[in-house]
């Protein structure tokens, strides 16, 4: 049924999308796979689809047709496209310079504006969140004198090779999709299974790890939530191993104004966040508590002047300070948030009322406007457990159905995000269509 459906799927696609259809062969002829980046190739879709412009929570594509917009470039708009603030503060600053290799008085106020919305008192900024979790990892390993870092199985932290680490059947191995990589990294990083605190505990016991790497959420193989007690207890591990912890929040920033941290009264020694924080401009930012910051101060006299390999030149550009600054003072407000909140709240009803009128053995778990449809009547808990779950040609082909009924998620698994602005409307079109796809496929 389902090879099928897709073929179908994938043929209206091709028929409706001609113009894309046409801009893909076009761009095969000049960038390697088709398009700019690899992922942009990791839709549904049979072609890429060719975006025209996003407005709200809303783009359309250059065949002209509109899709609602729960991907949000997975993260970057999760404030909504185009929104007129961080136009305005990006336009002023491009005609002023975009970037100097010297700080402008935008980051004296960015940086006032992260120490109070998310308590760390110290910051640095990154070009992506991948910069961000690679620096935090140098650094923590330069101020414990440790080489180890701990992260968990199924996590995915940007472009950082420490962490394309996995547990297959309880061995850890190099993730297949780490492209020449020469080093094995098992020597250095270790996994453990997300909830698991006895085989956390273990991992520490040793004393030679710099740093646990964590999402408070796992949100990159399927979301997983932490059992009730486990922040606390990652907390107190941590500490009495005398390791760093680092919370990445990139995707888990959809909980509220100060992220998951905040709102869950978690104590980080470093916070990554990156994407949202700039409205789409590229750039990330880590805090650190000053405790750790005097512990940097004297690793970095030791070695003395020079290049660290941290960091680069567009880190901290004026035009990403700009972005920042807009995004922080007046895009990422409580009010907003208690708007995406709010829509998050009717999608999980909304979809947990055709899982229950269907009688469908899936489930819904969300973290603030984060939401995932799991295709198993019990959210799994850990990500071997997830994998054994994850119908790779269901969810291509729920992918497949929602981009022809005009609706974007997320194209990894089945996530979901709402913006400030995205209507109750296009919740219920999302909704209709998972209801939709849920009777097309019911015997699937």
């Amino acid at each position: 049924m389902i090879p099928a459906f897709l073929a179908a799927e994938r043929a209206r696609f091709l028929a409706e999308h001609p113009r894309s259809v046409a801009m893909a062969k076009a761009a095969a002829a000049v960038w390697r796979g088709g398009a700019p980046m690899h992922w942009m190739n990791d839709w549904a879709s049979p072609s890429p689809i060719f975006a025209a412009q996003g407005v709200g929570a809303q783009v359309t594509d250059v065949d002209g047709r509109l899709y609602d917009d729960f991907c949000l470039g997975d993260t970057p708009a999760m404030f909504g496209h185009g929104d007129a603030s961080v136009a305005a503060a990006v336009a002023d600053q491009a005609r002023r310079g975009a970037g100097f290799m010297l700080p402008t008085a935008s980051a004296v106020i960015v940086g006032k504006l992260l120490a109070e919305r998310f308590g760390l008192p110290l910051w640095q900024a990154a070009t992506t969140a991948s910069d961000a979790n690679r620096a935090a990892i140098r650094w923590a390993r330069a101020v414990t004198q440790r080489p180890v870092i701990v992260v968990f199985d199924g996590c995915y932290h940007g472009m950082v090779e420490d962490a394309f680490v996995a547990l297959s059947d309880g061995v850890a191995t190099m993730k297949p999709g780490l492209l020449g990589q020469v080093h094995d990294l098992t020597a250095t990083t270790r996994v453990v299974p997300f909830n698991d605190l006895e085989a956390l505990e273990a991992a520490l016991a040793s004393g030679d790890v710099a740093a646990v790497l964590a999402e408070p959420v796992m949100t990159n193989c399927g979301m997983i939530l932490p059992e009730p007690g486990f922040h606390d207890a990652l907390r107190r591990l941590s500490r009495d191993a005398g390791t760093l912890l680092v919370i990445d929040e990139t995707h888990t920033m959809s909980t509220g104004p100060g992220g998951y941290t905040k709102a869950h009264g978690l104590e980080p020694d470093i916070f990554v966040l990156g994407k949202a924080v700039a409205g789409g401009v590229p750039a990330a930012v880590w805090g650190v508590t000053a405790e750790l910051s005097a512990r940097m101060d004297e690793a970095q006299q030791q070695i003395g002047p020079g290049q660290s390999g941290i960091g680069t030149t567009l880190s901290g550009n004026a035009l990403a300070m700009a972005a920042m600054r807009a995004m922080l003072s007046e895009v990422m407000t409580d009010a907003a948030y208690a708007r995406m909140l709010a829509g998050a709240a009717r999608l999980v009803a909304g979809l947990e009322g055709v899982i229950a009128a269907r009688g469908l053995p899936w489930s819904v778990v969300h973290v603030g406007a984060r939401v995932e449809l799991v295709f198993a009547s019990n959210p799994p808990k850990n990500a071997a457990a997830m994998r054994k779950v994850l119908d790779h040609d269901r969810v291509e082909a729920l992918h497949l159905w929602l981009i022809n009924r005009g609706v974007l998620i997320a194209p990894f698994h089945t996530m979901m995000l709402v913006s400030p602005v995205t209507d109750d409307a296009a919740i219920d079109r999302l909704v209709a269509a998972i209801d939709g796809f849920a009777i097309a496929t019911r015997e699937a």
